[in-house]
């Protein structure tokens, strides 16, 4: 088999039907819409969740928690993925991404403890737990936060 003789399987693809095309063609004058009503005139149609007036799913059912919307989320390094920097370097946000270890920063870094670090190095971040703290001062590092 090559790649020039793969086709689709009998059935997975129909060819378009080109409505409005005159009464021969099975689907003219009204083009498969029927007559009057909302989903026949242009741009008609109801919103989705609409359920012709009667009180929609999404306001029966009952809402539970809050939602903090000035929440912020930390994107979390644990100690052991610090091992990829070489000692005595300030490790950072910026560094961090072009080391390829976060895609994106969020609204800060946060440093965790778990693993072993076995690198002396200078850690700015917006926050640090205890463990990582304890780990990071113990190779002779230190951390500060931003």
């Amino acid at each position: 088999m090559k790649l020039s003789e793969l086709k689709p399987a009998d059935g997975a693809r129909k060819d378009k039907v080109r409505v409005g095309r005159g009464t021969g063609s099975g689907c003219g004058k009204t083009s498969g819409r029927g007559h009057k009503g909302q989903k026949s005139r242009s741009g008609g149609g109801v919103r989705p969740g609409f359920e012709g007036g009667q009180m929609p799913i999404y306001r029966r059912l009952p809402k539970r928690g809050f939602k903090n919307i000035w929440r912020k989320e930390y994107a979390e390094v644990n100690v052991s993925t610090l091992n990829v920097f070489d000692d005595d370097m300030t490790v950072d946000a910026v560094a961090l991404v072009e080391m390829g270890i976060l895609k994106n920063v969020l609204d800060g870094v946060r440093i965790l403890g778990d693993g072993e670090l076995t690198k002396k190095l200078n850690v700015k971040a917006q926050g640090f737990t205890k463990t990582a703290i304890q780990k990071i001062e113990a190779v002779g590092g230190t951390t500060e936060v931003i």
